[in-house]
């Protein structure tokens, strides 16, 4: 079935140039130069079209209890047999920088098969509130709380804390306070 096999391969090379477009974006903000950053970063954005465009074609998503059986799946390959059988390869090579990056994503990759997999997972669909606006894209965050089944999408810089509760990490079902765009 060449198709299928070519929409697998367009959704993976789309997936990567948005990624790398991003990055790419990152680093001439770092090199100052805004306008660059804004390019890859739109670029980026239609290279998520074409993905989702090619994802639905090939039927890769399904209804959302099919897409968590997925990731719980996708996660549970990631650190049982994908990055360890990585980490031994780069160290045979002596590939020290390879080794860090595997060995890190490893242990991420545990904690998200956790939260996915995790028996306690809510039946019914969360509530969702208002998106807040924000002048940059990249500063959008959505967050979700492993002791309260709720997403609060904030326009929070990244790393600044969004939830108005004595632990930060907690979403609230109420929008948060808006904050000043960067």
């Amino acid at each position: 079935m060449p198709t299928q096999e070519n929409l697998k391969a367009a959704f993976a090379g789309e997936s990567q140039a948005n990624r790398k477009y991003l990055a790419f974006a990152a680093r001439a903000e770092v090199d100052g130069f805004p306008q660059i950053a804004r390019l890859f970063r739109a670029v980026a954005a239609a290279e998520t079209v074409h993905a989702h465009a090619h994802l639905r074609a090939m039927k890769g998503i399904g209804d959302t209890r099919q897409n968590l059986q997925a990731a719980i799946e996708g996660e549970e390959y990631e650190f049982a047999e994908m990055y360890p059988k990585f980490v031994g390869e780069a160290e045979t090579e002596g590939h020290g920088a390879a080794v860090k990056s595997f060995r890190n994503a490893l242990a991420v990759e545990r904690t998200h098969y956790g939260f996915i997999a995790r028996p306690s997972r809510p039946s019914r669909p969360a509530r969702i509130s208002n998106p807040l606006p924000c002048s940059s894209a990249t500063s959008a965050v959505t967050r979700w709380s492993a002791t309260c089944p709720t997403l609060v999408r904030c326009a929070a810089r990244p790393g600044r804390s969004f939830a108005k509760s004595p632990d930060a990490r907690i979403a609230r079902t109420r929008p948060a306070p808006r904050p000043p765009c960067p």
